[in-house]
């Protein structure tokens, strides 16, 4: 790509955006603009880079995923029931991911093999594994589990479950010189995602899907193949993001990630996906995703309250689906008119 190109880009505008808004929240409070700072900052949002960058995929294909914040807290207390049955921890969250993608894998099966509209079938499912998270401490209590802890199984529902290892503790805790390891792991991800959306063919039929899916049927697209696909990454990324908040709270628990949905839906529109389909990059949504992050903790260095960030972010999704929307009328506009123009010349 053309150097001018890439200036005309809206990730290029995220990045500009990005850049001013930590030397103005840093200019405010200049603590905040310790690059160590910056650093360790990320580890209060990495959990919603985890789920924001596979939902971009499914955003793609003009579909949407907002059970991902109940898959957060579902795999959370999976991985804490598994490990106090005697599991070792890593293997506990081996089969905790395996219950994430297996959530992604019901709600791709769904999307693709009906009519109903995937807003519809997440929102379900949001309930269903927010129920099943909160209600299977209870339920394998009933049924005659023996786990030794304070009060029982049923406690964990409301307590959660601590004194998880410490080899588990420094996945979130932990880091590569003075690089936490969750911001490694979300720039490995983001790569990952990033390759098979624009170099594999995988990536291609999901643009396909997303512009007109009776017509990539007809092209030979897999779409039924592909949605399920999309939507256990999507749970693959939520799996992996209720392990990482679960390593930074040191507990498991069943409402790990409830307040993330805003959030997350925000980073890929501000990213640059369209909700229509057909458009996003993986790149814009890391980017948004950082824009929002160190907002929020800029905002909340500052002194701002955690009601008045809620507010601001949602107008930030408001304003940009505007701005998306303006900036696609007057490049529809331009286009037309060197079309009309071409075409003069031609009659001339």
């Amino acid at each position: 790509m053309k150097l001018s190109r890439i200036f005309k880009t809206w990730e290029f505008a995220l990045f500009i955006l990005l850049i001013v808004e930590i030397v103005v929240l840093g200019i405010i409070n200049p603590i905040f603009l310790n690059f160590d700072n910056l650093l360790y900052a990320t580890l209060d949002f990495s959990h919603i880079l985890f789920a924001a960058l596979p939902l971009t995929l499914v955003i793609i294909t003009a579909g949407i995923d907002i059970s991902s914040v109940s898959v957060m807290g579902l795999v959370s207390i999976v991985l804490g029931l598994v490990w106090v049955a005697g599991i070792n921890v890593f293997l506990a969250m081996f089969i905790a991911i395996l219950v994430g993608m297996l959530a992604g894998a019901f709600n791709g099966v769904f999307t693709a093999n009906t009519d109903v509209n995937p807003l519809v079938i997440t929102l379900g499912s949001l309930f269903m594994f927010a129920g099943f998270a909160q209600g299977l401490p209870v339920l394998l209590d009933k049924l005659n589990f023996k786990i030794y802890g304070s009060g029982g199984l049923a406690a964990y529902q409301y307590e959660g479950i601590t004194g998880l290892p410490d080899s588990f503790i420094n996945l979130a805790g932990g880091s590569l010189g003075s690089v936490p390891y969750p911001i490694i792991f979300v720039l490995l991800f983001a790569a990952v995602l990033a390759v098979l959306l624009h170099k594999t063919r995988f990536g291609r039929y999901l643009y396909q899907i997303g512009v007109n899916m009776d017509a990539a049927k007809y092209s030979g697209v897999p779409v039924k193949k592909t949605l399920i696909i999309t939507y256990i990454i999507s749970g693959f990324g939520a799996a992996i993001a209720g392990i990482m908040l679960t390593s930074y709270f040191t507990s498991a628990r069943a409402d790990l990630g409830a307040d993330a949905l805003l959030p997350i839906i925000t980073a890929v529109v501000l990213g640059g996906a369209d909700i229509l389909g057909g458009r996003g990059t993986i790149l814009g949504t890391l980017l948004a995703g950082l824009v929002l992050g160190y907002l929020h903790q800029g905002l909340l260095a500052i002194g701002v309250s955690s009601d008045v960030i809620q507010v601001v972010i949602g107008a930030v999704l408001i304003a940009s689906m505007a701005i998306r929307a303006l900036i696609n009328n007057i490049s529809q506009r331009v286009q037309n008119k060197k079309t009309l123009s071409k075409r003069k010349e031609a009659n001339i």
